[in-house]
């Protein structure tokens, strides 16, 4: 048997107003111009992270990779300062890969291997469209291995593969396409019924014993029989965050498992289903572990901490959607492939040194201490999770960025430790000397279609 160690989640800082796309209730979250599926991984990876062994697989689901041939993998591994010799996986194109990489993250922790999943996504659809409106951008990941760590263990499971016209999206494509809405529900509605049914059975579990029942699937009507047919009372079925993120792709079943854990108490009983061309689902049972996996950051943590006044048609720039007038200044170059293999540990884990005489810390990481001035002394080590706070900062209205300006800030680390760095996720005219930050990963920009990433600071959520 196996299970669920431990597991974190992130929801970008920034939401839209359904009522500023053009009409509905609630709003979407959005993920800001300098995030993409990576960073939004390795944010939701730091917390799955904290209170985990060591991991020797990662497995990466996403339907928006940032490259379509490179191993987006690569760049979570580093940010999170994995072992080089971890194995990866990547899943991709449908929205059930996030589940599926969940199962097969449970899987592998059959055989006694422990394993990092990750599943992200930043969710873009044509403006004016029901895709726009309804979807949302976050992230999710669970640490899995063999069931004496596990804070939730696998009952059973159930699969079902359909070759459905549902959505699709060709390579050429920029939006994503869905047929005609009942023609799916006559298809996938019976399946997503007997893939649950199928998933009890395994787990020899009754729908009276569910303690919550989480139904995600690209039309929300191709599982909307499921209580019915099961019986479920409506205080079982979970809020799938409809109003305040809409549905995040592939990590969207993910993220409402990662709340209903965040309350869960030993021996609830847990159905997550989702449906996409077919339905993956599993019966999961609590641990009397489950604090010890929880956290530092409750899902409805990240979702209290938000910024809903973003303009529409400021989001329709940070995706490229809408044509604007580029910053008076040459496009970025393409960041320079020796000099980054060389800075590695510092460009992605965040790797300062630390004087081993008088406890100076340095960032970027040096030979000869700016205090003591000894050579070759030095200590590695990672300042991603230190507090820092501003200690001077100024405001770039020229500098290259989609969202003008540039907050630039001198950051004083608690621990010791002096960097200039950019401001993100932040108001300008909210920003003051002393205010207190923490750091994270993001894209910088592309420059001749090469990401650059790194890190930034943010006021602390």
């Amino acid at each position: 048997m196996s299970g669920i160690i431990s597991y974190g989640a992130y929801v970008p800082y920034y939401r839209l107003t359904r009522k500023a796309i053009g009409g509905g209730k609630g709003e979407r979250a959005i993920a800001s111009h300098d995030e993409d599926s990576v960073s939004m991984s390795v944010e939701a990876g730091r917390g799955a992270l904290a209170a985990s062994p060591a991991i020797d697989t990662l497995v990466f689901a996403t339907n928006s990779a940032p490259y379509a041939e490179k191993l987006n993998a690569a760049a979570i591994c580093s940010a999170l300062d994995l072992s080089a010799q971890v194995n990866t996986i990547e899943l991709a194109n449908n929205t059930r890969m996030g589940l599926a990489a969940l199962l097969l993250g449970t899987d592998l922790g059959k055989a006694g291997r422990t394993s990092l999943v990750c599943a992200g996504d930043v969710v873009i659809g044509a403006p004016g469209g029901a895709r726009e409106r309804d979807s949302g951008d976050a992230a999710v990941a669970f640490v899995t291995g063999p069931e004496k760590d596990a804070i939730a263990r696998v009952l059973g499971r159930a699969s079902t593969t359909s070759e459905v016209l549902d959505v699709w999206r060709l390579p050429t494509d920029r939006f994503a396409r869905q047929w005609e809405e009942r023609f799916g529900i006559e298809v996938l509605g019976p399946v997503s019924i007997d893939t649950a049914q199928r998933a009890l059975a395994d787990a020899n579990v009754a729908p009276e014993e569910l303690a919550t029942v989480i139904l995600d699937a690209t039309n929300s009507r191709d599982v909307a029989g499921i209580p019915r047919a099961l019986g479920l009372k409506p205080e079982q079925v979970a809020d799938m965050l409809a109003g305040s993120v809409g549905r995040s792709g592939v990590a969207h079943a993910g993220l409402v498992l990662a709340r209903t854990l965040d309350g869960a108490q030993p021996g609830d009983k847990i159905l997550v289903l989702s449906t996409a061309d077919g339905c993956d689902a599993v019966v999961l049972e609590v641990s009397d572990k489950i604090t010890q996996g929880r956290p530092q950051r409750s899902v409805d943590q990240w979702l209290a901490s938000s910024n809903n006044e973003v303009p529409y048609n400021a989001y329709l720039k940070w995706r490229e959607i809408l044509p604007f007038e580029p910053p008076r200044r040459p496009d970025p170059d393409r960041p320079a492939a020796p000099i980054m293999k060389r800075n590695e540990r510092w460009k992605y884990a965040f790797y300062g040194s630390r004087c081993g005489k008088c406890g100076q810390g340095h960032l970027p990481p040096q030979r000869v201490c700016l205090k003591c001035r000894s050579i070759d002394d030095m200590v590695d080590e990672r300042f991603a999770d230190a507090a820092c706070k501003i200690t001077t900062y100024t405001l770039d209205h020229l500098a290259y960025s989609l969202q003008p300006p540039v907050v630039s800030t001198v950051v004083d680390f608690d621990c010791g430790g002096r960097l200039a760095c950019e401001l993100t996720d932040v108001d300008p005219g909210d920003v003051a000397i002393g205010d207190k930050l923490e750091m994270t990963f993001r894209r910088f920009y592309t420059g001749q279609g090469v990401h650059n990433y790194f890190w930034k600071a943010r006021p602390q959520r």
